[in-house]
């Protein structure tokens, strides 16, 4: 069994600094760079991007809503044909920054709020794919697993990869859980790991009712921006590799 670990990363912006890149580039084998609308800007791309061709981890872009303020994380009603195209700019900006830094772009992962509204609606997440497909047909659409996301996927017949997270509680729909609720983020690094093993052993998504969602489960995703990021990496990594689960650069199925 093999399993990819990916992070959201590049989020700082200008002088204010988020995340600990250089440290989870050292965990991960994805990474999940933002492309300037939610955060980050052309400078941290560079540098995000530069340190992981170093470390061999994969690229992602990472497109959300023109929410700097917001950190991507508020709903956003946006014209559809805008919307493919906020995609489409965000995508090509990545790759022009990847080529530059000696990489490329193999996956895109949907960020915050688009990524919530586009699990919940599989007509926006084939919008948003479609969009990303137009530029780069051989593209992986990394997907929140079991969800509206993955049937917009299949229905597009691209390569996917199935999501879980390491740090978030699931409904039992597969969404998750508002972060506005309690013990919607999971900050304990020795709940995080076990739990996570679990579920990939299991192949099955547990949501904070006990619930199992039979899934496929491609990659695991490390958040970047909490105060435990590296802690429950960690944590993560030594679950999967005391379970002889090994971590490889993320594959695309269809």
């Amino acid at each position: 069994m093999r399993i990819d670990l990916n992070a959201d990363m590049g989020e700082s912006f200008g002088p204010w600094p988020m995340g600990a890149d250089d440290v989870l580039l050292g965990f991960v084998t994805s990474a999940n760079i933002a492309c300037g609308f939610h955060a980050g800007d052309p400078d941290v791309m560079a540098k995000a991007m530069g340190t992981a061709v170093r470390n061999g981890v994969g690229i992602g872009a990472h497109p959300g809503f023109p929410d700097l303020q917001g950190f991507g994380r508020r709903r956003m009603d946006v014209p559809p044909a805008t919307l493919a195209n906020l995609v489409r700019y965000q995508l090509g900006a990545a790759q022009g920054m990847a080529k530059a830094a000696g990489g490329q772009v193999r996956h895109l992962k949907l960020h915050g709020a688009l990524g919530n509204m586009t699990a919940e609606d599989e007509e926006l997440a084939r919008l948003c794919y479609d969009a990303a497909l137009s530029i780069d047909p051989d593209i992986i659409v990394m997907v929140i697993a079991a969800t509206a996301q993955e049937r917009a996927a299949r229905a597009l017949g691209c390569a996917w990869a199935g999501e879980i997270f390491a740090d978030r509680a699931y409904n039992d729909d597969a969404t998750l859980v508002d972060r506005r609720h309690p013990g919607a983020v999971i900050h304990d690094p020795a709940i995080a790991g076990p739990r996570i093993a679990q579920m990939v052993k299991e192949r099955a998504i547990i949501t904070e009712n006990g619930k199992r969602i039979e899934t496929e489960i491609d990659t695991i995703c490390l958040h970047g921006d909490t105060a435990e990021a590296v802690e429950i990496a960690r944590s993560v990594r030594a679950a999967l590799e005391a379970e002889a689960i090994e971590i490889h650069t993320l594959d695309g199925r269809r």
